[in-house]
Order: structure tokens, then sequence, then C-alpha cells
């Protein structure tokens, strides 16, 4: 009898979690094991030859590669300035869309939108923005703001592609705020009323350690997308002006795809993806640390 339902568990464990098991590992258990491979090669991804050449590569990336460890500061500071501003605007947008508003259905769904377009017909769309929107307003009102060259420097280019992935991001994370908002106890709010305490007091003392939760997937979720950000960085910019906003994705994929150096392309992206586990492992193990139960 005991073989009998153990036999039956090992059948519905095959059926039910066999093939999103086989379809785990071939999308992406093998590829990764071959991006380490390839990483150690200097394979240029497409011939049949492929030469193991060791550390190599990892040593000339962090000797006589510039450009890398430029894409990488650039990739830094956008993550930063991306992830604080993104969760400030989620948040307060959350925090005024969970009050008794008669529009904030609608509210709320006009700030989830952009989430909803594609990052290449964004940056497409933000291109022309910039490019001739900006500057027919500034023409018009002649406001200092509007008439800079948005995409012309390297410092408004930064601050470009920053606006513009706060503005596409930061209604999902409002949606996540939302709903951790919605779920922070009634009966506590009121007792702290009652005590006297002002709204920031029930805010920082109340609201945001019982909110942390969403915190930390939000920090998470900012982070992750920051560091992977490409088609909005190729689309905007294109990594320009003179490589100055190009980050660590395009670097990647330039690399591998349009020097035809897939090995040392693959070996930029492991130390990538160390660096993104690293940041994500610690953020993450330094916000639960941080959050109560109600």
């Amino acid at each position: 009898m005991k073989r009998r339902n153990t036999a039956s568990r090992w059948i519905q464990q095959i059926v039910f979690v066999g093939p999103s098991a086989i379809f785990f590992v071939l999308i992406m258990i093998i590829p990764f094991l071959l991006g380490l491979y390839y990483s150690f090669t200097n394979w240029n991804g497409v011939s049949a030859q492929v030469k193991w050449v060791g550390f190599d590569n990892f040593i000339t990336i962090f000797t006589n590669d510039a450009k890398f460890r430029n894409a990488f500061s650039f990739t830094a500071r956008f993550m930063l300035l991306g992830v604080i501003f993104t969760n400030l605007l989620g948040f307060f947008l959350a925090y005024f869309l969970t009050k008794p508003l008669k529009t904030r259905n609608v509210l709320r769904t006009i700030f989830f939108m952009p989430n909803v377009i594609g990052g290449l017909l964004l940056g497409f769309i933000w291109q022309f923005i910039f490019v001739k929107g900006f500057a027919a307003i500034g023409k018009m009102t002649d406001i200092h703001f509007f008439t800079l060259p948005w995409l012309g420097t390297k410092e408004t280019a930064f601050w470009a592609i920053v606006i513009v992935f706060v503005w596409q991001t930061a209604g999902y994370l409002m949606v996540i705020y939302i709903s951790s908002l919605n779920n922070v106890p009634g009966d506590i709010l009121e007792a702290a009323e009652i005590d006297g305490a002002s709204r920031g007091q029930v805010l920082r003392n109340i609201i945001l350690p019982l909110v942390m939760p969403a915190v930390t997937v939000c920090l998470f979720l900012a982070i992750s997308w920051s560091f992977k950000m490409f088609d909005l960085n190729l689309s905007l910019t294109k990594g320009g002006p003179f490589g100055s906003t190009e980050s660590v994705a395009m670097n990647i994929y330039n690399e591998a795809f349009t020097n035809n150096r897939l090995g040392l392309g693959t070996a930029k992206a492991v130390i990538f993806f160390i660096v993104v586990a690293i940041i994500t492992s610690l953020q993450v193990r330094f916000t639960k640390s941080r959050e109560v139960e109600a």
C-alpha cells in the first residue's frame, strides 16, 4: 500500500512538475552553463572552432576595457537614482491614491499605463518629445528647462534616461504599494490618531514598518530593472553621446553581436550576473531584517 501511494505521488509530481522542470532546464540552466563555458573561450559566435583561453577574457576586462568600466559606472549611477526616484514616486502615488478620491481608479489606470508600453516604443516616443516637443515648448515659453539639449550632452542625456525610466516603472511599483497599504490594519491607524499622532508620525512609525515586505519586493524589482535596462537605452540614446550613456547590457550586446566577440561578451555577462546577484541578495537581506508583523 505504501509503495502504491509513493508511486502515485511520484507520478503526480512527474505529470504536474515535470514539463515545467524540463522547460526550465532547457531555457535557463543549459544556456547558463553554456554561457559559463563560452566565457572561457574566444568564440566569435559564428565559427565552428572554439578555442579555450582560460581567464584571458576576464583579465582583458579588468585591465584593458575602459568602455566596460565606464558602462558600469553609468549603470551604477543610473541604478542608484532610478531605484530611489522610482520607489519614492511609486509610494507617493500609492499613498495618495489610497485616499477616498472619486477619481482614484482612473488615476491608478493612468499612472500604470506607461508600464504597458514597450521599452523600444517608449524610447522613440520620448526621443521625439525631448528633441521636438520640448524644443517647441521652449521656443514658445523661453523656459530654460525645455531649451536644454536633452539628448545632446552627457549630463542631460543621463537625466533624460532616468526621467523616462522613472515615468515608465513607477506605476508598476505603485500597484504593489497600494496592495500593501490596503492591508495595513485600520484599528492601528485609528489608535494612533486617537493618541494624537501626526500624519508624519503615523507614516514614519506605523505605515512604513508595516509595508516593508512591499519595499523589499519593489527595491528588488527596481534594482533588477535598472541593471538590465537595454531597450530604453537603445531606442532613446543608443549609448550616446560618444558612449557616455552606454549601459552594461548594451556594452555586452555590442561586444558579443556587433564586435563578434561572443566569448568576451559572455565573460562580461558572467561578471555582470555575479555583481547583480550580490547586490540584490544584500538588499533583500537588509530589508527583510526590517520587516515587522502587524
